[in-house]
């Protein structure tokens, strides 16, 4: 029931992912930021087994780091992404990691781009993309509506539509959703679509 999608527009990527923590039958929590800020410049959107997930993203948000440290440069995007399916391309022949992740980013030279990079360590640079059940939803309204020199508030509005979508279509719709947005100047956290609040803890 996992959804994560992105979409790359004019002068920005933006990445979008459902926050429900699940395990079988039960919802753990709906406020689970699944959209990693790897560094200023680069978001990292996973869908997967939450071990794995927490695991592997934190993993590559601290080599990114530690590159940037010990050369004084940052990656750029596609040298995040070609280090990141190294990674799982060597874990898949011990311990997989079971984490399929939309890795965007921003570079002066570049500009926007996103790489799709899925569990068995294929990697692909493209314009939009997909994974979960939602895929099915957010993919087919993205082939309908997507262009590549969209603003923000369009894609933000085409992200809504895809959201309305899963929400209306899919049985297990997870209720909540979080959109970050990666441009010139930085990656952040654009807004969250929220249908269900968690409850307070009581503490009597």
């Amino acid at each position: 029931m996992e959804c994560v999608f992105g979409m790359v527009g004019n002068g920005f990527s933006l990445v979008v992912a459902d926050s429900s923590a699940v395990h079988s039958i039960l919802v753990h929590k709906s406020n689970e930021d699944k959209i990693m800020i790897l560094d200023s410049h680069k978001l990292m959107g996973a869908s997967g087994e939450a071990g794995d997930r927490a695991q592997f993203t934190e993993y590559v948000q601290k080599n990114v780091a530690l590159y940037q440290f010990r050369n004084g440069i940052p990656l750029t995007t596609a040298a995040a992404a070609n280090f990141t399916r190294g990674e799982l391309a060597t874990a898949l022949r011990k311990n997989p990691y079971m984490v399929n992740i939309i890795l965007a980013g921003y570079d002066k030279e570049a500009g926007p781009s996103l790489y799709y990079i899925d569990y068995i360590a294929t990697l692909h640079k493209v314009d939009k993309a997909a994974f979960g059940y939602g895929s099915y939803f957010s993919l087919a309204m993205m082939d309908r509506h997507y262009r590549k020199d969209m603003t923000v508030e369009e894609a933000v509005d085409l992200a809504d539509k895809c959201i309305l979508e899963i929400r209306s279509r899919l049985v297990v719709a997870p209720p909540n959703f979080v959109i970050k947005i990666v441009d010139k100047d930085g990656a952040r956290e654009y807004a969250w679509r929220e249908s269900v609040k968690d409850a307070p803890v009581s503490t009597s």
